[in-house]
């Protein structure tokens, strides 16, 4: 049985397959957490959560006054 899943955590593992199709290469940055709001259609809260996990996985970094960019493909997702 597939146990449900957050929708931070599915929008993190998104965004990482975009990192990892090429439709976000290292070093391109985030869209603003407003703009993902409308692009993926979630709260800021879930925009926020899943940018911590991505920034925890290794795939973005967030550099303070100038956003947050793509670092790297980071570990694979939780494949349950």
């Amino acid at each position: 049985m597939t146990m449900p899943r957050y929708r931070h955590e599915e929008l993190a593992d998104e965004i990482q397959a975009e990192v990892r199709s090429g439709s976000l290469p290292v070093g391109a940055a985030l869209p603003a957490e407003r703009r993902m709001t409308e692009i993926y259609g979630v709260s800021i809260g879930t925009v926020r959560r899943a940018v911590a996990l991505l920034r925890e996985r290794g795939v973005v970094a967030t550099l303070p006054a100038k956003g947050t960019f793509v670092i790297g493909a980071g570990e694979a997702a939780a494949e349950e």
